[in-house]
């Protein structure tokens, strides 16, 4: 005979109802950390843009720090970052994990190489892009990168996207254009040595390379290993140091090749405090931009950079008086509608939704 409690339920409904709240616990609680990632994202995003603004903002061209070294500065700052994150996980076995992970097992670190030499692709190709278009045909085709993300996510990971997240994915790329054309006015230069075709092949291979470099990446961090037996996978942050290394090495290579912009000035010529805390702030960006492709995806990183576009727009407003328009608003909208119904259901009038309708759309 079975025995119950006093409400009348079994031992085996007792436990079955606790693994239930346990799992449902457990799903509220991946969802909550996936959004303060994505908030966080956007705080940092707003931030660096602020502060790059301020460190280049009414500065004698003569003072300017090299943006080249800045790049390499900032990169070999993400590599000690993740090394110190290694180094407190590992509890002080960073060479050990070192070992294990990059010298025992060389191919896996190189295939880290592939996002960064595709980011090398992309930057290059957008410096061909941008001398061949106008700024605000530049503007409004880089933005179709987050779609291109989607695309590459759907053909690489199998992810799925209905109808309307599409559609919000396209709405989110046009609202970002309109914003920042609106705080960047096409100066209507001489065009008379652009070429249109060159151009627009360049952007649109520049976005795949952007998103091909990005969910390869996420790929590699959601790698599952299908043999209990090997190894541990490496962690997030061996990944960042495998990725800072290759990016530093890349960075370096560049400013050898290009001319200083003040010649006969010290490697860090201009570097202020606030320049200073710009590096800090990418360095811990490609942390954080790491951990949000890990435990979210970059499409959503994506959604995050749009939010942070109005944000740090309406934060220069406040600050520094960069006046906004009405051009402004209008993509302000289109952006945050288009983030909100990518993760909500569109509202019914009179209708009572079943449940494959109002189930929410962010992933969780």
């Amino acid at each position: 005979m079975v025995s119950r409690n006093n409400s009348g339920r079994t031992p085996l409904s007792v436990a079955s109802g606790a693994a239930e709240n346990a799992s449902s616990k457990n799903t509220t609680s991946a969802y909550s950390f996936k959004l303060l990632l994505l908030v966080m994202m956007v705080l940092q995003n707003s931030s660096t843009v602020l502060v790059g603004r301020f460190t280049r903002a009414g500065v004698p061209e003569s003072e300017l720090y090299d943006v080249t070294h800045l790049i390499v500065v900032t990169e070999l700052s993400k590599l000690i970052l993740a090394a110190l994150f290694e180094f407190h996980t590992t509890s002080g076995n960073l060479m050990a994990s070192l070992h294990q992970h990059v010298f025992q097992k060389p191919m896996d670190a190189l295939i880290i190489m592939v996002p960064s030499l595709l980011y090398l692709v992309q930057n290059t190709l957008l410096y061909v892009a941008f001398s061949n278009l106008t700024a605000p045909i530049f503007q409004v085709t880089y933005q179709g990168k987050l779609v291109t993300t989607a695309i590459v996510s759907v053909l690489m990971l199998q992810r799925r996207y209905s109808v309307q997240q599409w559609v919000c994915l396209v709405g989110l790329s046009l609202g970002v254009a309109v914003v920042v054309l609106g705080e960047k006015k096409s100066s209507g230069g001489d065009d008379t040595h652009q070429n249109l075709f060159v151009g627009l092949s360049a952007v649109t291979v520049a976005c795949f390379c952007s998103a091909l470099a990005g969910v390869y990446f996420e790929k590699v961090l959601k790698k599952v290993s299908s043999d209990a037996t090997q190894e541990p996978q490496a962690s997030l942050w061996m990944r960042n140091i495998q990725m800072a290394f290759f990016c530093c090495i890349i960075a370096l290579l560049q400013s050898c090749f290009q001319k200083p912009a003040n010649p006969g000035m010290p490697y860090l010529h201009g570097f202020s405090a606030w320049a200073w805390i710009l590096v800090m702030l990418q360095a811990g960006g490609g942390m954080l931009v790491a951990a949000v492709i890990k435990y979210a995806d970059n499409v959503l990183k994506g959604l995050a950079t749009g939010v942070s576009v109005v944000v740090s727009s309406v934060l220069s407003m406040i600050l520094f008086g960069t006046p906004l328009g009405m051009q402004f608003n209008m993509g302000a909208v289109v952006i945050l509608a288009s983030v909100y119904f990518f993760s909500n259901p569109l509202p019914t009038f009179g209708k009572i939704k079943d449940d494959t309708e109002s189930k929410d759309l962010l992933p969780k």
